[in-house]
Formats: C-alpha cells, sequence, structure tokens
C-alpha cells in the first residue's frame, strides 16, 4: 500500500467541526430569520471543512488539545462560505451548484445571498473575539493574520485579480493563487499556531508550509476543474474554460500541471518533514496528501 493510499481524511475532526458549526447561535429573531436561514444553507451544506480541519491538525502537532482551538477553526470555515456565496455570485463566477446544491443566490435571491455572505464574516470575527481563548495578544495576532488573508492583500485581491482578467504569466497567475486561495489556507495554519503561542521559528516554518499547500490545492482544483464530472466537483465542471479564466491547466497544459503538482507535494512533505513538532502531525500530514491525492 502506497502512502497516497493511505491518506485517509481526518473525519473525525471534520465531524467535531460539522457539529460545532450546526450549534452555533445566530440570535435569530423573526424579523431576520430569512436572512439567518440562509446563512446556514451555505454553511451546513457539507464539504471536507479542509480549512478548520487543517487548523485542528496544526494544534494537535503542535501538542495541543483541537477541541481549545475550535472557535477560531469555525470562523476559518465561515469567512470560506462567505466567499464561496460571494464567487457564486451572477456578477462573479455565475454557478448554479455549489457542493451538490443550489448555490445561495438561486435558493434565496442576491440580494439575501450577498446579506447572507456579509453576516457570515461579522459572525466569523464575533466567535474569535468573544469565544476563543488564550492569551489576547496571541489571540489579536491570530485574527490580524486572518483579516490579513482574506483582505485587498489576500483573498478579496486574488479575486480581483482574476476578474480583472489581466493574468499572462506563470508567475501572476502562481501569485493570484497564492492571495486567492493560498492565503486562507495559510491562515488556517499559521493562524491556529499563533492563537497557541507557538514559537517564531515555529510559526514561520508552518506560514511557508502552508503557502505551498494552498498553491499545491489550487492547482488540483484546476487540474479536476477539465477532469472532474459534476457529480465528483459538486458544481458544474469546466467553470474556469468556460469564464476563460488562467488556470494551470489553461497556461502550463494538463500533463504539466500535473508534474507541477507533484513538484509542489514534494516541496509540502519536504517543508512538513522540516518541522519539530512536539505533538501528533499525522493528521496534518493526511491532509496534506489528501489535497495532493484527490487528481490520483
Amino acid at each position: 500500500m502506497t502512502e497516497l493510499d493511505q491518506a485517509i481524511f481526518p473525519d473525525t475532526k471534520r465531524s467535531a467541526v460539522d457539529a460545532y458549526l450546526a450549534a452555533i447561535d445566530f440570535e435569530v429573531e423573526p424579523p431576520i430569520a430569512g436572512v439567518v436561514e440562509a446563512m446556514r444553507y451555505s454553511l451546513l451544506a457539507g464539504g471536507k471543512r479542509v480549512r478548520p480541519v487543517l487548523a485542528l491538525s496544526t494544534a494537535a502537532a503542535l501538542g495541543h488539545d483541537p477541541e481549545a482551538l475550535m472557535p477560531y477553526a469555525a470562523a476559518l470555515e465561515l469567512v470560506h462560505t462567505y466567499s464561496l456565496i460571494h464567487d457564486d455570485l451572477p456578477a462573479m463566477d455565475d454557478d448554479d451548484l455549489r457542493r451538490g446544491k443550489p448555490t445561495c443566490h438561486v435558493v434565496y435571491g442576491e440580494n439575501v445571498a450577498i446579506l447572507a455572505g456579509d453576516a457570515l464574516f461579522a459572525e466569523a470575527l464575533r466567535l474569535v473575539t468573544a469565544r476563543q481563548q488564550g492569551d489576547p495578544a496571541d489571540i489579536l495576532a491570530a485574527l490580524d493574520e486572518l483579516l490579513h488573508a482574506t483582505g485587498a492583500a489576500g483573498m478579496v485581491g486574488g479575486q480581483y485579480i482574476d476578474i480583472a482578467g489581466e493574468v499572462r504569466t506563470a508567475e501572476q497567475l502562481t501569485h493570484m493563487h497564492r492571495l486567492k486561495t493560498g492565503r486562507l489556507i495559510g491562515a488556517s495554519v499559521k493562524g491556529a499556531a499563533l492563537t497557541l503561542g507557538a514559537p517564531r521559528e515555529t510559526v514561520d516554518r508552518l506560514a511557508e508550509f502552508a503557502a505551498e499547500l494552498g498553491v499545491l490545492f489550487q492547482i488540483i482544483d484546476d487540474i479536476l476543474d477539465v477532469t472532474g464530472s459534476d457529480a465528483d466537483l459538486g458544481k458544474p465542471s469546466g467553470s474556469d474554460e468556460r469564464h476563460g479564466k488562467a488556470t494551470y491547466v489553461s497556461v502550463f497544459g494538463l500533463e504539466r500541471a500535473r508534474a507541477l503538482a507533484d513538484e509542489k507535494h514534494d516541496r509540502v512533505r519536504e517543508l512538513l518533514a522540516s518541522i519539530d513538532f512536539r505533538g501528533d502531525a499525522g493528521d496534518l500530514r493526511s491532509v496534506s496528501e489528501y489535497i495532493y491525492s484527490r487528481d490520483r
């Protein structure tokens, strides 16, 4: 059996995240019940919960109880879900299917979907500030990392580069995806380490590992957009090609994109192996292998 055959996703951690998300109280009252319903519709639609599971796995690798990091981990998923709701809108990617279900704006209308995304982002900040335990300075540093990863120098900036259609070179493509996808994955790992007060050297090594993992994630996503079926992806395949977007496949071709994924995977494993963990890094390795093996 190869290592990829053993790349089993940490479903126990995913189930714990799902249970926590389902129990979040958004302070429902009759006048706002409609937007809360739309928030829950997208938030509880399923998925692997890669970002919060990465955060919990980082906690375990650093020798901490993963449950202690659950508010921060859940906040990551709220931010990710907000980004998906907005990305699916007609003015953005114009997708009608997400995680095998009609997208939020298809079910609730564009106006409600926009508000649902806005509210999820705000509630993510509330989770960190109101529920995450730890040294206030460490929590503030993690929150700063999360906000930096989602703003103009992160996810939003990467999305802008994407819709502006100015990507022409391999370097521009990689830069776009480091912002659009990589920064939030990076915040999942680096933010977890910051919250837990990890040593600066460990935080920096984890940040480098997570940045490379984020690029690997996007390369595989671009490959699957070409090779996967709608059922496999939970959304329409070939969406990037229909929208004329620059991807690793459109820029490099399918075979070269796969070779780049192999190279990035080797780098991810090398960086992870270089970190001296105090705890069990098994689930962190498993998530990394899962991300790579989605195209295998």
